[in-house]
């Protein structure tokens, strides 16, 4: 790839980085290429995109994003998934693509910020995605409107109960990127955060 060709990548790359929902990364090692068609066409039904970018590149880009990652996630051959929607779903894409195809092996990622391992990229697999939660939430709507007004006031509560729980989830998913958010400064507002503790 020529020098240009590559300036133009890693600014590509890094104005992606900044703008999606999430960058989550995987090793492709052993996927055929219409293993990868076939992924790259579920991912876009949830607005989310696979990309295939040279480590050197993506560090760069990285960089110039203002965040960081550990080498481990950029070591072997390493695709980025972009999310514009929920990330929720697109990583239930991998992750239901990774069990029918082993060789694709989800290794972490940024979600909204905060940094991801492989185990917690998989934790957030497990949540409801947007998508779920409306087709349950419109289930719920649509036999509270059938009800008698007893009943109805029942079904406003399990609704009720179904967006506590979904913002309880999202929440104990934040709360499990133990790690701080990602960028230039945040081994800082680690040890910031740490002496505010101390002194209080």
């Amino acid at each position: 790839m020529a020098r240009p060709e590559k300036v133009a990548v890693v600014a590509e790359i890094s104005e992606r980085l900044q703008s999606s929902s999430a960058a989550l990364l995987t090793e492709y090692r052993g996927l055929s290429v219409d293993d990868l068609a076939q992924l790259r066409r579920q991912l876009r039904e949830h607005n989310a995109e696979y990309r295939v970018v040279k480590n050197t590149l993506t560090r760069r880009a990285v960089a110039d994003a203002g965040m960081s990652l550990p080498d481990d996630l950029l070591t072997g051959p390493t695709a980025l998934t972009f999310c514009d929607g929920d990330p929720v779903a697109a990583t239930k894409v991998l992750k239901r693509f990774s069990e029918r195809h082993p060789a694709l092996v989800i290794k972490g990622g940024v979600v909204e910020g905060q940094l991801l391992s492989a185990e917690q990229a998989h934790q957030l697999a497990e949540l409801q995605s947007r998508e779920e939660l409306l087709s349950r939430l419109a289930g719920v709507f649509n036999q509270v409107l059938a009800q008698p007004a007893q009943l109805a006031q029942a079904g406003l509560s399990k609704m009720a109960r179904l967006l506590s729980a979904y913002h309880s989830q999202r929440e104990e998913a934040g709360e499990t990127a133990a790690s701080p958010p990602v960028g230039a400064d945040g081994a800082d507002a680690g040890e910031d955060a740490a002496a505010t503790g101390a002194g209080s």
